[in-house]
């Protein structure tokens, strides 16, 4: 098992025309992604680096002027994104018509979604450089880096804050992005580091079910719950929502800039809170811990589409995916587990009898309470222990558990 990192190195470059040529050589090598996605999107989607090869690799050299390393980096690139894309529409369904189920009665047929749903070629629109370790960027002796450009190779220094560990030699450097944020620019290094292929040995298991009014809520072995509130949360977005459509309703250059710089504001802050979130979870049940989580793929939150127009934005979900990752690879780090159960019936089911029922659940109220046996509890709560229940399951064998209604109510 191989734990992956980026880590985020700020570099300075020694003269103005290395500047010059970074830049040309971001945009040509965004321009040539762009010329490989519109292959790939009028040849039926090779997904095939080896095979793009034959047909793309010269117009790369002769037409944007990459070097022999940047050519096969750009494609690989494509490709990646193009796989990305393809994984995420296959968690998406849509309406085909009608079928016929195992009786003979006519149901609603829903088919997944696949890159033929594409409208045009993915856009590469951000400049940016995909170097290869050894091939397109090395270190010198001094400690500085050597970047390739189109035009030959430039000296910068690397500027770590933090991320200094990460060269003790146990971690092994992957593909370096270089990017330019404000007056920056910026060096993203993957690394990577073996972990122990077995499993951890569990002690724990934590069910963390997500949400809006409550960002995670977790229930442990001890019956042990913990609430991280969403309001204040909430409250930002809706200011940062706010100040967006003052300055959108603006129009000017000036708001335009500024509306980007509180863009990438509010996604620093998003990315921060998570951060610190997951890093809570791993440190308070420590090692050896089941972190079992509801898959929300999919999945909407019923107060979005139940509010006006209008208020819908401050109700969007958090970017539950990125605390999703963020818990799991610390979680690694940490001789811990994260695994993903199936979502139905977690918010309906009565943790103590099994009852499954939509209206045990008084959403107006954020209150649980069981129609069969009268259990009470925090509508919260009782998701994150059914979710606890799943995990239990999981830990004693159970693949893939999740909660059958007419089995469970019968």
């Amino acid at each position: 098992m191989d734990l992956n990192r980026v880590i985020k190195a700020r570099i300075v470059f020694d003269n103005q025309n290395d500047i010059v040529k970074m830049v040309e050589s971001q945009e040509a090598y965004r321009q040539g992604c762009n010329f490989v996605s519109d292959y790939i999107f009028n040849h039926g989607f090779q997904l095939n680096a080896t095979a793009l090869n034959k047909f793309v690799y010269s117009d790369l050299r002769e037409q944007f002027g990459l070097k022999s390393q940047m050519a096969q980096t750009c494609i690989r690139t494509v490709v990646a994104r193009y796989k990305t894309v393809q994984t995420q529409l296959r968690k998406q369904r849509v309406w085909d018509g009608y079928k016929k189920d195992n009786h003979g009665n006519e149901v609603k047929n829903y088919i997944n979604k696949d890159l033929d749903f594409l409208w045009k070629p993915i856009i590469f629109s951000r400049p940016q450089l995909d170097l290869v370790r050894n091939r397109d960027y090395s270190y010198t002796k001094d400690g500085k880096v050597s970047l390739n450009t189109v035009h030959g190779r430039v000296i910068v220094n690397p500027i770590y804050n933090g991320f200094e560990h990460y060269f003790d030699g146990s971690w092994t450097l992957g593909t370096a992005k270089i990017l330019k944020s404000g007056k920056h620019w910026f060096m993203h290094i993957a690394v990577s580091k073996e972990l122990n292929d077995q499993e951890p040995e569990i002690r724990n298991v934590v069910g963390i079910d997500r949400g809006l009014r409550q960002l995670v809520t977790t229930y442990d072995n001890k019956g042990k719950t913990m609430f991280y509130s969403g309001k204040q949360i909430g409250h930002k977005r809706r200011n940062y929502a706010r100040l967006r459509k003052e300055l959108q309703s603006k129009g000017t250059k000036s708001a335009k800039r500024r509306l980007k710089a509180i863009n990438q504001r509010e996604s620093r802050w998003m990315n921060d809170v998570n951060h610190r979130i997951s890093k809570t979870l791993v440190d308070t049940y420590g090692s050896g811990t089941l972190f079992m989580l509801e898959d929300l793929t999919n999945v909407t939150f019923d107060t979005v589409s139940k509010r006006k127009k209008e208020n819908r934005y401050e109700h969007h979900s958090w970017s539950f995916y990125d605390l999703e990752q963020k818990l799991a690879y610390k979680a690694i780090a940490n001789g811990s587990l994260v695994v993903k159960s199936d979502a139905h019936y977690t918010s309906q089911r009565c943790p103590k009898c099994g009852h499954i029922d939509k209206d045990n659940r008084d959403r107006a109220k954020h209150e649980f309470c069981c129609k069969r046996c009268s259990f009470r509890t925090n509508d919260d709560r009782a998701a994150s222990m059914n979710i606890q229940f799943l995990g239990t399951l999981y830990n004693s064998g159970v693949e893939k558990p999740r909660f059958e209604k007419h089995e469970i109510n019968q």
